[in-house]
């Protein structure tokens, strides 16, 4: 099985509008965090999120989240 790449260690802080999102669960995007559909060819597929009214969100930078595509502070037990 592969293993998503670490975007970065840490969340991406946005403010997003209404709407569907695809965030990146593979690490590969040059759209982080949203998907570019770099994760063709991997067992990885991205993951559809919707957003009901404008707010400030904090999506996973480092792939390793349990609540996706939510940070949950995974990144801050990463091995160096």
């Amino acid at each position: 099985m592969d293993k998503p790449l670490i975007a970065q260690r840490a969340p991406f802080a946005l403010e997003l509008e209404p709407g569907d999102y695809f965030w990146c669960s593979c690490g590969r995007s040059s759209r982080q965090p949203f998907c570019d559909g770099s994760h063709k060819d991997t067992s990885f597929t991205p993951m559809k999120f919707s957003v009901d009214e404008r707010k400030k969100l904090a999506l996973c930078g480092c792939k390793k989240t349990d609540n996706s595509p939510f940070c949950d502070g995974s990144h801050n037990s990463l091995p160096e």
